[in-house]
């Protein structure tokens, strides 16, 4: 069985990831802040199939010590990472002119350092193995500005540079990096916004995409995927 890692993996995307891994036959570690949704995610996965096995760890990705403790805890439970999914992250909308002080910091410290540090983290295990998936979720805002994504789209354009240097890294170790780039997804992100469910994709067909790339073969990689809703960005 393959062990997966899924970063913020209580609710949307990386939930419905976590999800699709267990429904196919594989361990997960996942984590979250919020310790009675990280609780209830694992009872759900625990339903969806019970011979594999699900770990699961309070984190707050923002804190690079918290990042560290997670990592060291994946090494408990795992004898080697097949597959990392840099998921964690958070949203705030604005402007960059005039967002509150320390909107840039938190989404820095949450979209990006988070993902740079555990992968920093976890490669040592990978890199002896000559094989294994890295899946950084990105978003449309990695590569289209538009005007109320602020510090947003800064950290997310981030994201994608880090994800695509990795990818040149990592090409002669046998492991493969794939950057997702969902639009806009039924996620809690969206939660209070006045738009019907047919704007939105579903979580699940991102994690679907990603499962597909996972199971191709060892000499194709997907380096990049974009979904976008049917009629169109938000």
């Amino acid at each position: 069985m393959p062990n997966i890692v899924v970063t913020g993996a209580s609710k949307g995307i990386g939930k419905a990831i976590a999800e699709i891994f267990v429904q196919n036959h594989a361990n997960v570690c996942i984590c979250a802040r919020n310790e009675n949704d990280l609780n209830s995610t694992v009872a759900e996965l625990k339903r969806v199939n019970t011979t594999v096995n699900i770990f699961a760890k309070v984190c707050d990705m923002s804190v690079k010590e918290e990042v560290k403790a997670f990592a060291e805890y994946v090494l408990q439970v795992f004898d080697n990472v097949d597959v990392l999914v840099n998921n964690a992250g958070v949203f705030i909308g604005g402007q960059m002119h005039n967002e509150l002080e320390g909107t840039l910091e938190k989404m820095i410290d949450t979209n990006l350092y988070s993902a740079y540090y555990l992968t920093r983290y976890l490669l040592p295990n990978m890199l002896p193995n000559k094989s294994g998936h890295i899946f950084n979720i990105c978003s449309i805002a990695s590569f289209m500005a538009y005007p109320h994504g602020g510090s947003y789209s800064v950290s997310k354009f981030a994201m994608l540079g880090f994800s695509k240097s990795l990818r040149e890294e990592l090409k002669p170790h046998g492991i493969k990096v794939c950057s997702v780039m969902p639009g806009a997804t039924l996620t809690n992100s969206w939660s209070g916004v006045e738009l019907p469910e047919e704007r939105f994709m579903p979580a699940e067909d991102v994690a679907k995409m990603v499962y597909s790339v996972f199971s191709l073969s060892n000499r194709t990689d997907i380096e990049e995927i974009v979904l976008r809703p049917q009629l169109g960005d938000l």
